[in-house]
């Protein structure tokens, strides 16, 4: 029998962006404009990806590369407050293992026309498939992802 770990982590990205709370907030609730930065393209929308952004909705997303594995992700919105606050639990897996479970808090907080959004995220990383580091860094990526999509909006 294999031993199975788990290593819990706690961490808070924050961000500055010079664009209203509004344009920030909806492009995490538009499927076109989040699947932009969070999958890398808007013609991602159909089969790898799905929002169905209210409470009680889920976002899915599928991607790998051409040789493997599949990750999948897959999240539930417990918490959503319009230009206030994102609250979501999420699952990854890589092909059928299950590698991280994990609840996330978006704040959106207004200065001027300038948004300050801080991400906190809980998360249990199981069986040393994944790691905090990996998940930090990565959560970095997609957040100056936003930056930049924001940018073109």
């Amino acid at each position: 029998m294999t031993q199975s770990t788990v290593a819990h982590d706690t961490f808070v990205i924050e961000r500055s962006y010079d664009v209203p709370v509004a344009q920030v907030f909806r492009a995490w609730a538009e499927p076109p404009l989040k699947a932009r930065w969070f999958t890398g393209t808007a013609d991602s929308l159909g089969d790898t990806y799905e929002l169905e952004f209210r409470v009680g909705g889920r976002e899915a997303f599928r991607a790998g590369p051409p040789d493997g594995p599949v990750y999948t992700y897959e999240s539930v919105f417990r918490d959503i407050v319009p230009d206030q606050r994102i609250v979501y639990t999420y699952e990854m897996h890589a092909d059928d293992d299950r590698i991280s479970v994990s609840v996330a808090t978006v704040e959106f907080l207004s200065d001027g026309a300038t948004t300050q959004l801080r991400l906190t995220e809980q998360g249990v990383f199981l069986d040393d498939h994944d790691n905090p580091a990996q998940r930090v860094e990565g959560t970095r990526s997609l957040l100056d992802s936003l930056g930049a999509s924001l940018q073109g909006t």
